[in-house]
């Protein structure tokens, strides 16, 4: 057999490979209860999120204190809002891809049939992100649908600008999903991780915000939460939504990196 020959071979079976590991990971993810429980629950959360924030908005129109009134709000900014709650339910998703394999004892067999341990976590990475990006443009989509309604002629949703924020809120909870799968692996507990993702999202930057030092706050700008918040809404300060992006991006793949590290150096 000529090199070339070899070489051909040996590149179409680990593409082989990599899309078998892909493949039986979204075979467990999906076969999994919790999963449907926690994208149905997202739904959920969305949907009443976004129905209550446009109450919301629809009533500081129309009540007797001009102070309140938002005027026209567009369903785009109602989304963006409603992610704040529905992310801690999206994560979930993330992280249990690859705690539950730790708590259960079944990542000995996941490693067994796959040795390598960054091929296993990146294709984890694939199906996690997929998945939470498809489950995000479905969750942006309901919160669109009962939020215009309920803002009635307070409401305005541009076809463009709303597709947009919906896209913009998959991308977001997508990138959320592998930042928890890539704390998981490293902390390997549900419990520890949803505490590091608290603390990193929310409450480390609320906590710099407080004294409102500037200093303190250019530091919180840079945490994930902050990052995405700054993506999501378009922003132009203090840096550009694309910055947003990608300082959330860095979180997540440094998550990964992490997560790789410890697999790497721990036994399953």
């Amino acid at each position: 057999m000529s090199t070339d020959t070899r070489s051909g071979t040996a590149a179409a079976s680990g593409s082989t490979t990599a899309y078998g590991t892909v493949a039986a990971e979204w075979t467990k993810l999906s076969s999994v209860r919790s999963s449907w429980w926690t994208a149905l629950a997202g739904l959920l959360v969305m949907a009443a999120s976004a129905g209550q924030l446009a109450i919301y908005a629809a009533n500081a129109n129309t009540n007797d204190d001009p102070t309140d009134d938002r005027g026209i709000v567009t369903v785009g900014s109602v989304l963006v809002d409603s992610v704040e709650l529905t992310q801690y339910v999206m994560l979930a998703l993330g992280l249990l891809a690859i705690t539950a394999e730790f708590t259960s004892g079944t990542i000995r067999t996941t490693l067994q049939c796959t040795p390598s341990r960054g091929r296993v976590l990146l294709a984890k990475a694939v199906v996690a992100g997929s998945v939470t990006f498809a489950l995000g443009l479905l969750l942006g989509g309901v919160g669109a649908l009962v939020a215009r309604p309920v803002l009635g002629e307070w409401g305005s949703a541009p076809a463009a600008d709303t597709i947009g924020d919906i896209v913009r809120v998959a991308t977001y909870l997508a990138l959320v999903g592998v930042l928890a799968l890539g704390l998981g692996a490293m902390l390997r507990s549900a419990v520890l991780t949803v505490v590091v993702l608290l603390a990193t999202l929310m409450i480390v930057p609320l906590s710099l915000q407080e004294p409102d030092i500037d200093v303190l706050n250019r530091i919180a700008d840079v945490f994930p939460g902050v990052a995405g918040g700054h993506f999501l809404a378009g922003d132009t300060a203090p840096y550009p939504s694309l910055v947003g992006l990608l300082l959330l991006a860095g979180w997540a793949a440094a998550a990964l990196l992490l997560g790789r590290a410890a697999l790497r150096r721990r036994d399953a």
